[in-house]
């Protein structure tokens, strides 16, 4: 896995700590992926959601991404689990592509372990960004 600095907003920080705490307490996920969304978080760098870059991806941002192996490309929109739907392209934070996602920017690379394997993408373009739009509560 590539090491890059990670940017992620006071907002989605908290919401994110608190779904951790929560599907720990339900069982609603695998340890596994909790475990790695929580270690994005450590060592995400936090800005306050009107500082945040315009190019790095916050939660519900809508991104263009090109998985390097296959040379496909894909738009997604990251989302918490509840709002997931893979046939609107939506996909949850806790899934490890989502986890993958958070934080980077334009133009980075990312690798993350995925079941299959370790999976390759490119971060091409962000089509949509909350707090880029002034949505600072999404």
């Amino acid at each position: 896995m590539i090491k890059r600095e990670i940017y992620i907003t006071e907002f989605d920080k908290k919401r994110l700590e608190e779904l951790i705490s929560v599907a720990r307490a339900f069982s609603s996920y695998e340890e596994e992926y909790l475990k790695e969304l929580e270690e994005e978080l450590k060592k995400g760098k936090v800005v306050d959601s009107v500082k945040v870059p315009k190019d790095v991806i916050t939660m519900n941002s809508q991104v263009r991404i090109k998985d390097i192996d296959s040379n496909e490309e894909f738009v997604y929109t990251l989302v918490f689990p509840g709002m997931a739907d893979i046939d609107q392209n939506k996909i949850s934070i806790i899934s490890p592509v989502g986890t993958a996602l958070l934080g980077y920017r334009e133009g980075d690379t990312v690798e993350w372990k995925v079941p299959a394997g370790i999976r390759r993408l490119s971060i091409l373009d962000i089509l949509y960004q909350p707090e880029a739009a002034g949505d600072y509560n999404l």
